[in-house]
């Protein structure tokens, strides 16, 4: 009988999620109860008092414990989940309209496959998208479009995919006002809403300049020399490449468009920074934002009702683990032995100089990056206990934030758990290649260095 070998198939995040529940519920029957005092400081934030641990009667949970955790886990963090929905929503209605798109193709084609200099251009471009609205799986619609530029000045198709991947995810490493990670992060933390900005654009221009040096180097190297590019072979093949001169136009509705959607990110800063807004004004100003693209796009009552449901539909279930993730913790909770877990692992971390606690902060996020690819999810499965621990080991809870936020940019584009990567190679006709060659990852590389350069910053 032939015995055929079964392909692994890694759970789906729920399944995962689910597991890590009932996990944390078998470690209440095993990890002795306790509990800590919460202070409360001058800036009113509650962080939790460690000298003040004492043991409590165990509280092991039940089976309707266990299956509770997710409802109450979206309970708590409902605030949160409706605020991503309505957020992807907008987003969709923006994408929709086509203007960005129009726009990005309108400068592919002012490059005449000439100048070089594109490339950074380009690059700036995608990181803000990045940085400003979290853009990640969108940025997969713009992968045909750049490998044809990156052909068309003499590169190959491995320079296209690196202006996709490390133009977007500069910056959403380095998250400027992104809602999906960022201001999910700071929320959880109670820091005040993307807080911290001089030393995020500081950060920002770093990375996104160390990010385009890669690739321009690479790009340089290729154009001298085709015949060391990993895909050299696969881009003689091409048949797919785009006709940079047949793009679609940029209309003036396509301008107004973009124009309208910068002058509502600005006013959103002026809120948040003068006036306080928080998650209910900056949902609402999206869902205005959202009307006001869709009239000037022309997409009508239904076409705006149907773009904006299909964004909703689309991130429910980053939203939908933001629940799960809570569930973990309200086991914990209910069993008694978060406040365990969090002095012992205290305890020992207290030893340590600040700075390598936050290098532990980083790799460990980045192992929970790599089991979780949503950084919606990640933030919300983390954060909670993180928080404690800097509070308690003298670390302050806006570096941690900026551990989490660089793990999980540096970890989207080299973990194989990132859907959003692995169809990015399958999309350029690169995942086979990179499959017998160390050269098709070359590019990762940068965010490895982004990763030191974090460290100088913190």
């Amino acid at each position: 009988m032939e015995n055929k070998s079964r392909k692994f198939n890694f759970p789906h995040i729920y399944v995962l999620l689910l597991a890590l529940i009932l996990i944390a519920g078998i470690l209440t029957y095993i990890i002795p109860a306790g509990n800590c005092e919460r202070v409360q400081l001058e800036d009113g934030r509650e962080v939790v008092d460690p000298e003040s641990y004492t043991f409590v009667e165990q509280n092991p949970i039940g089976i309707m414990d266990y299956l509770s955790a997710v409802p109450l886990g979206l309970e708590d963090a409902a605030s949160i989940v409706f605020f991503i929905l309505i957020i992807g929503g907008s987003f969709s209605v923006l994408l929709d309209t086509g203007a960005l798109a129009a726009g990005l193709q309108r400068l592919t084609k002012l490059s005449d496959g000439k100048s070089p200099w594109v490339i950074p251009i380009i690059m700036v471009a995608f990181s803000l998208g990045g940085a400003i609205i979290g853009m990640v799986e969108e940025s997969l619609l713009f992968i045909p479009i750049m490998i044809s530029l990156a052909m068309a000045l003499g590169y190959d198709s491995l320079t296209g995919l690196a202006i996709v991947f490390l133009g977007f995810m500069s910056g959403f490493a380095a998250s400027l006002i992104n809602p999906f990670n960022l201001g999910v992060a700071q929320e959880i933390a109670n820091l005040p809403l993307f807080s911290g900005m001089g030393l995020r654009v500081a950060m920002y221009i770093v990375t996104v300049l160390v990010s385009i040096y890669f690739v321009m180097r690479y790009a340089k190297k290729v154009k001298a020399n085709p015949t060391i590019s990993p895909t050299y072979e696969i881009d003689q093949k091409r048949d797919d490449n785009f006709d940079l001169s047949n793009i679609k136009e940029f209309t003036t509705r396509d301008k107004a468009v973009l124009i309208t959607a910068t002058l509502i990110i600005m006013l959103l800063m002026v809120g948040v920074f003068q006036w306080d807004w928080y998650l209910t004004e900056i949902a609402a100003l999206f869902i205005g934002m959202a009307m006001v693209l869709a009239f000037i796009a022309k997409m009508g009552f239904n076409g705006f009702a149907e773009s904006f449901s299909r964004g909703t539909k689309n991130i429910v279930e980053g939203a939908i683990i933001v629940g799960f993730a809570r569930g973990i913790l309200v086991v914990l909770e209910q069993g008694n032995i978060l406040d365990t877990i969090l002095y012992y692992v205290t305890t020992g971390l207290d030893q340590l100089p600040s700075v390598l606690v936050a290098e532990g902060m980083y790799a460990i996020f980045a192992f929970i990056s790599f089991i979780i690819p949503s950084g919606t999810g990640q933030a919300a499965i983390s954060i909670p206990l993180m928080t404690p621990i800097a509070d308690m080991v003298g670390v302050t809870r806006q570096t941690m934030v900026f551990s989490f936020q660089f793990a999980d940019g540096v970890s989207e584009i080299i973990t194989p758990t990132s859907g959003w990567f692995m169809a990015g190679l399958a999309l350029a006709r690169t995942n086979r290649c990179s499959l017998h060659t160390n050269r098709t990852f070359d590019f990762i590389r940068t965010f490895l260095i982004i990763g030191i350069v974090y460290k100088l910053f913190i």
